[in-house]
């Protein structure tokens, strides 16, 4: 046990907050200028095209030309970027697919936390491919994921507890986002949100807050502290809250579209018979396609954001469709490009897309609004801005978090009491529809926090209580020993040690079925599996069992490995013990 696991919450947390807040702001950093390069290299190199820049990263949207330069070349930018992005995360880390933020989201609950190191870089690497390429993604996910990835790490190599390990990963992903949005507070308050559907995590929001002041802090001063979309210095109109309470409708019933689309088209790539490889490539070839039609729609869409809030619509372009009209397809388009180019398995975020679908509808309803009432509404910027945080509060779960990011991206504290309703009724219409599947509905319902609610007995009994078995193989044993094992004790799967007695990871029977003679069970393991120490309890070890369907759990002590409990061990050190424990507690009960 480490010394930091030993003292007292605040200043622990207050130690720990500042480690995540660097790693954060490092991760940050470190994936903007990767996406920026690859962005030169495909975009504006080989494609031509001018990308429109947000305030808050150099850009002019009162000055900004659209040149569409090589257009044709934008199928051949994307599907390479897919390809690369495919053949990296495939062959390395398969779980850094998709949306990060949301794999994260799925370590905190069912993983203690763990994710696995190799994630890190490739996540990182894979995102700044796909989007830099054009795909429309956002950058929150991979920071997210990077900045918990390595929070989790960092927990293993203090020592910390899984509990701990599970907020170190929790804020992670407030402070990554907190640092690339340059949203410190609403960061923060997305550690804690973001979890679950109707709930909170408040042990996370007091580290989460230091963590996400601290990447800031490092984000900003590299890249500048100007919110991203600029200042808006409009004023409060209480005229205008009906409107944005029609907006709120709008972006809720959307929220469901952009929701149902993207695990359709998911579910659709997931049954695809191709390698899984290439897979975000296909989906590259159609998110190109509809590209060609808007290439509004390629990349993060920031500086199209800040050209809309301008009131810029003459600036969009599309070969084919007028500017008005674009406006109205645009959040429709930014579904389906998003939807082809994450569900397909490529990598990056869900939620700056979430900004450009809200900012698009914003737009539309402000011009709507702005023609049959130019007294009442005479820019379309507040609703650019509500529309912006009333999308996301509802298709992200997240309603609080995103008024304080949206309010910090855009300066616009004039608008809280119009976004506040907006975002009540978008996220009241979108039911329990989220982008974030991982998400559960309160803590009652996270794993993570059964142990508050369920099964008080199991949680007082150690697995150090019940009896070990000591099986396994090691990585230079041949495959055929491993085979004999598993079918004298009747197991599927055996843990793998490596020659200093570290436990490496797991093989399946299924893997070695069709091995050839002499192989050895190195080629076959599969890492990062989760196990219990002899002082996790049983109710840690029948959770482990449960989520992996198995009849054991490792048992490791000092990183080493000690054997396995199986199930019919964990009920007999239950049965035992169990009537011990309730006899004391009766006798402390009578002496009360």
């Amino acid at each position: 046990m480490s010394k930091l696991s030993i003292m007292a919450y605040f200043e622990k947390w207050f130690i720990l907050g500042v480690i995540a807040g660097i790693i954060a702001g490092l991760a940050a950093a470190t994936f903007y200028m990767l996406l920026h390069l690859f962005e030169l290299l495909f975009i504006e190199r080989m494609v031509g095209i001018s990308y429109p820049r947000p305030i808050g990263e150099g850009g002019n949207p009162l000055a900004f030309t659209f040149h569409a330069g090589r257009y044709y070349l934008i199928p051949l930018s994307l599907s390479l970027g897919g390809l690369l992005s495919g053949l990296i995360v495939y062959i390395f880390a398969p779980e850094a697919e998709g949306h990060g933020t949301d794999a994260a989201i799925r370590a905190y609950h069912y993983f203690q936390g763990k994710i696995r190191r190799i994630v890190i870089p490739v996540k990182i690497i894979a995102s700044a491919i796909t989007i830099g390429s054009g795909g429309s993604a956002g950058r929150e996910g991979p920071t997210a994921q990077f900045s918990a990835g390595v929070g989790s790490m960092l927990a293993d190599m203090l020592r910390l507890s899984p509990e701990d390990r599970r907020r170190m990963v929790a804020i992670g992903i407030g402070a990554g986002i907190g640092s690339i949005f340059k949203t410190p507070i609403g960061g923060a308050l997305l550690a804690a949100e973001v979890l679950y559907r109707r709930d909170l995590e408040p042990e996370v929001i007091y580290p989460a807050l230091v963590a996400s002041a601290i990447g800031y802090a490092i984000f900003g001063s590299m890249f500048g502290f100007t919110p991203v979309f600029g200042y808006y210095y409009g004023s409060f109109n209480p005229l205008r809250l009906p409107f944005y309470g029609v907006l709120g409708v709008i972006t809720g019933i959307l929220a469901i579209v952009y929701v149902k689309v993207f695990y359709g088209i998911n579910s659709f790539f997931k049954k695809m018979r191709i390698p899984n490889h290439f897979k975000p490539m296909v989906g590259a070839i159609f998110a190109s396609a509809v590209a060609l039609l808007a290439p509004e729609v390629l990349g993060t869409g920031y500086g199209w954001i800040d050209l809309m809030e301008y009131g810029r619509i003459n600036t969009l372009y599309s070969p084919f469709i007028p500017a008005l009209i674009l406006i109205i397809l645009l959040p429709f388009l930014k579904i389906l490009a998003t939807s082809f180019s994450v569900g397909s398995g490529g990598s990056g975020g869900v939620f700056a897309p979430g900004l450009f679908i809200g900012a698009s509808i914003g737009a539309s309803m402000g011009l709507f609004f702005h023609y049959l009432f130019p007294s009442i509404i005479p820019n379309i910027a507040p609703f650019v801005i509500v529309g912006m945080a009333a999308f996301f509060g509802a298709a992200g779960k997240v309603p609080l978090s995103v008024i304080v990011m949206i309010t910090e991206m855009t300066g616009s504290l004039q608008l809280l009491p119009g976004t506040m309703i907006a975002v009540a009724i978008s996220y009241l219409v979108s039911g329990n529809y989220t982008i974030y599947k991982s998400q559960v509905p309160t803590r009652r319902d996270s794993p993570a926090h059964k142990s508050e609610y369920e099964m008080p007995l199991l949680r007082m009994i150690k697995v150090g209580n019940a009896k070990l078995v000591d099986v396994k193989v090691r990585t230079d044993d041949e495959v055929n020993k491993a085979l004999n094992i598993m079918l004298e004790q009747k197991f599927l799967s055996l843990p793998v040690i490596d020659n200093s007695g570290k436990l490496i990871g797991i093989i399946y029977l299924n893997d070695l079925r069709n091995a050839k003679e002499g192989e050895l069970v190195g080629k076959y393991v599969i890492r990062g599996i989760p196990y219990v120490t002899p002082n996790s309890s049983l109710e840690d070890a029948w959770e482990i069992m449960s989520r992996n369907r198995s009849r054991w759990v490792c048992v490791v002590e000092n990183d080493k490995y000690r054997g396995i409990v199986t199930m019919e061990d964990l009920l007999a050190a239950y049965k035992e013990r169990a009537p011990q424990i309730m006899d004391t507690n009766d006798a402390k009960h009578e002496t009360n």
